[in-house]
């Protein structure tokens, strides 16, 4: 087995297509279906199962790229760590943020550590589990995790900052007219929740159980966006993050009582460089939201 077949396995995963992978990697496509043909009589299981939407990881295929994942991750920092100079650093960084957490924080930070290390590749995306996240942590996936903390949080993870919720409402809401909204005048209000294993979800039912007030869930949705959104447009409140309201809709948006506010960490793997090193203090530096009254927008 070579990493370049983990490679090619990777992709095929991520594509559901053979074709598409190599076209991805500009590999010829026959060259990597014989890879993975090969790939899968070495270790004697069946990767890839075809399905009507392409080509989908079988049991067996998933257990292996978890692992897979691991290798390849690993194979790119240690060319990193060989290739680096004192003034130019090369590789890529594994970013993972909580959704929902540093929504605004996140680019500005990484834009500074492009400006600092331009030569550093950086791939970022969200996870809304709070499990997962450190389950990636532990595993090395990930060089830098953002996140709110938690009961399971490291010993050894940085508070960088702390994140204000506040509650969206819709157009024309009665509870508009204030500036800070008490949360038991909520009562009644059907809720647009989030996934039920995420961290903003394990957030709003520690606050409606806090302040007495029922979970009516009026929709669940993956993103906060679209809680903003769907919010917005009366479907239900939602209660978010301050730094994850999208642009034009903070005149919907109002401080609670009492103020929900949330740590949020970092999690840097063992044994960090200096991009995630950098990348943790730049985070540290960018404006996070407090308790502060929010300014209204008319």
């Amino acid at each position: 087995m070579s990493l370049r077949q983990f490679e090619y396995a990777l992709a095929v995963a991520e594509e559901g297509s053979v074709t598409a992978a190599a076209e991805r990697l500009h590999v010829a496509q026959p060259s990597m279906s014989q890879q993975i043909r090969n790939l899968e009589r070495e270790l004697g299981v069946q990767l890839f199962a075809r399905t009507p939407s392409g080509l989908v990881p079988t049991v067996a295929g998933r257990a292996f790229l978890r692992e897979a994942e691991i290798a390849v991750t690993a194979a790119r920092r240690a060319r990193a760590t060989a290739r680096a100079g004192a003034d130019d650093l090369v590789g890529e960084l594994v970013v993972a943020a909580q959704m929902g957490f540093g929504t605004r924080q996140l680019p500005g930070a990484l834009s500074a550590l492009r400006r600092r290390f331009p030569r550093v590749e950086v791939t970022v995306f969200e996870e809304p589990s709070s499990a997962e996240l450190d389950r990636l942590c532990r595993r090395g996936v990930l060089d830098l995790a953002l996140m709110a903390k938690c009961e399971r949080s490291p010993a050894d993870a940085h508070h960088i900052g702390d994140e204000e919720f506040v509650v969206v409402l819709g157009t024309g809401h009665r509870l508009l007219a204030a500036d800070r909204v008490e949360l038991r005048e909520l009562e009644g209000e059907p809720w647009v929740r989030f996934d039920r294993d995420s961290a903003l979800d394990g957030v709003l039912l520690n606050v409606l159980r806090d302040n007495e007030l029922p979970p009516t869930t009026a929709a669940r949705v993956s993103q906060t966006a679209t809680a903003v959104r769907w919010a917005a447009h009366g479907l239900g409140v939602t209660l978010v993050p301050a730094s994850a309201v999208p642009q034009g809709y903070e005149h919907l948006v109002r401080p609670v009582f009492p103020v929900v506010s949330q740590p949020v960490i970092a999690v840097v793997r063992q044994h960090a460089g200096p991009a995630e090193t950098a990348l943790r203090e730049l985070l540290r530096q960018e404006t996070w939201y407090d308790a502060a009254p929010i300014s209204l927008v008319s």
